[in-house]
């Protein structure tokens, strides 16, 4: 998928057709809502924590209780990618989303 503003988001899901992952990049972060769904309110609680803790200088890494995010970026460069590490495939590691 291509934004408007020129972000590439690639989505992984399974034979079943349940999206298990998403990865990134591009000039302008996505739209994090839109992209995690019902996982942005487990996204953002972890993500202000990671703030409030001082560990997200350029780079944002979560392992939530079933939520997986790591995001880097920096001025109109980011990347990253999201899975639920429950919702992966019989026989798919999580190194698929990238």
């Amino acid at each position: 998928i291509l934004t408007p503003t020129g972000t590439t988001i690639r989505e992984y899901y399974s034979s079943a057709g349940v999206v298990f992952g998403v990865a990134w990049d591009g000039e302008w972060p996505p739209d994090l809502r839109q992209l995690l769904g019902t996982y942005f309110d487990q996204y953002q609680r972890a993500a202000r924590s990671a703030l409030r803790a001082g560990r997200s200088r350029g780079r944002l890494a979560i392992d939530d209780n079933g939520l997986v995010v790591q995001a880097f970026g920096h001025a109109r460069s980011v990347s990253g990618i999201a899975y639920a590490p429950a919702l992966l495939p019989a026989g798919v590691t999580a190194n698929v989303v990238k």
